[in-house]
């Protein structure tokens, strides 16, 4: 007798396919003006050292918060923290939208920190544990190229609102956008609260220790997730040197308009979206050390290729190439760390992460900004570029689980 073949599980389940719905609102709403701050900042007043000691000042706060909304998300769950991360959201852009100099827009950033940093290690953690181990990078895969569709419409949704009514006018249809996401998620926290999220666990400084300890214990043991820390830190101290003065260098020495610039990024996401599933079918297949590696070598010919450019399509052209740069290495790298952290620090370590590269990072936009003067505005984006390619090496070397680091333990 044959036996009657089970149905084959769709790698998204309803409930993730709803979450990431409420994903994609929130940050089409993000991206239509994440691309565009500093130019915001420069209509308010701000110089471009005042640009620059804007993005290392609002690096502040998230620092500890990360941490703290990592541990959140262990104890009291993933949907609630989000939630709880949204309406700060919401909040956040009454700010922006009310901010009557540069300098209030710091108030502004210090809500977003607290969203970003409830948000953020939830996210990761939430995929993780709704997909097995053996399709998880192509479940990230997929999760991004959805998440890519944010890049694709919000820049240039915000550059064109931005360009013909003003920045106050694209704010307040971003904030529209991100309020009708947090609807959705608080709606997911109140389901899930009678659920798997039922009984959650207090919020005790002995809870805190405890993550805290486990996750130290992993930076600490020599394997993967020390390695991820040191290297990733190094190419964030790199790319927020630069990065953060990329709208003023397209629009001071590229020449491009606000609208051209929200155009790039649709550029990026279009190329990305290509690159994740794919990439992340190859991260499960032949390891993610191959994809992660592959992602920072095109990081690399991107920006020796912006380098080079002084017209639109040459910018795009690079700005393809960072897509599909990024595209290899994201899934690869949340299902790296996924598995090599336990399911219970999850997102105190995902929070640990980003707190500790922005701690690298801290003074590098100010960095970046005092190089853009002293030598020229293309001379931070070459030291980044040479980071880049550098970091190949220990990714390659290090990126490989061993038995201990699949198992969780230091």
């Amino acid at each position: 007798m044959y036996k009657r073949s089970t149905p084959k599980q769709p790698l998204l389940n309803n409930t993730l396919k709803l979450f990431m719905l409420a994903m994609v609102l929130a940050n089409i709403a993000a991206n239509m003006y994440g691309i565009l701050l500093p130019l915001y900042l420069k209509d308010l007043g701000a110089s471009v050292m005042q640009v620059g000691l804007f993005f290392t000042l609002s690096r502040i706060i998230p620092l500890a918060l990360q941490i703290l909304g990592g541990w959140v998300s262990d104890t009291l769950g993933r949907l609630r923290s989000i939630a709880m991360g949204s309406i700060a959201g919401v909040l956040a852009y009454i700010g922006l939208i009310l901010a009557p100099t540069w300098q209030w827009v710091l108030v502004s950033e210090g809500l977003g920190a607290m969203t970003r940093s409830l948000v953020g290690p939830s996210f990761g953690a939430f995929i993780a544990e709704q997909s097995s181990e053996e399709n998880r990078a192509r479940v990230y895969g997929i999760t991004e190229t959805i998440f890519m569709l944010t890049i694709v419409l919000g820049p240039p949704l915000g550059g064109w609102l931005a360009g013909a009514y003003g920045f106050t006018f694209m704010l307040l249809c971003s904030g529209s956008l991100y309020t009708i996401a947090t609807m959705i998620r608080i709606g997911m926290a109140r389901f899930a609260a009678q659920g798997k999220e039922a009984k959650p666990e207090k919020l005790s400084m002995v809870s805190l220790r405890t993550n805290l300890r486990g996750v130290a214990a992993l930076v600490l043991a020599g394997g993967v997730v020390t390695w991820i820390l040191i290297t990733d830190g190094v190419r964030d101290i790199a790319f927020s040197m630069s990065f953060t003065l990329m709208p003023l260098y397209l629009q001071d020495i590229g020449g491009l308009t606000i609208i051209q610039i929200g155009l790039l990024e649709s550029v990026f996401g279009i190329f990305n979206m290509i690159t994740t599933i794919p990439a992340g079918w190859l991260a499960d297949k032949k390891g993610e050390r191959v994809t992660i590696v592959l992602g920072f070598l095109l990081d690399s010919t991107a920006l020796m290729v912006l380098l080079q450019v002084d017209s639109f399509i040459g910018y795009a052209f690079a700005w393809a190439l960072f897509g599909l740069g990024v595209g290899l290495m994201s899934p690869a790298y949340q299902s790296l760390i996924s598995k090599a952290v336990p399911e219970k620090l999850r997102g105190t370590a995902f929070g640990f992460l980003h707190s500790s590269l922005g701690l690298f990072s801290l003074p590098a936009p100010a960095i970046g900004a005092q190089l853009w003067e002293r030598f020229s505005p293309r001379f931070p984006f070459s030291l980044t570029a040479i980071v880049a390619l550098l970091t190949t090496i220990p990714a390659w070397l290090k990126f490989k689980l061993s038995d201990n680091d699949k198992l969780g333990n230091p």
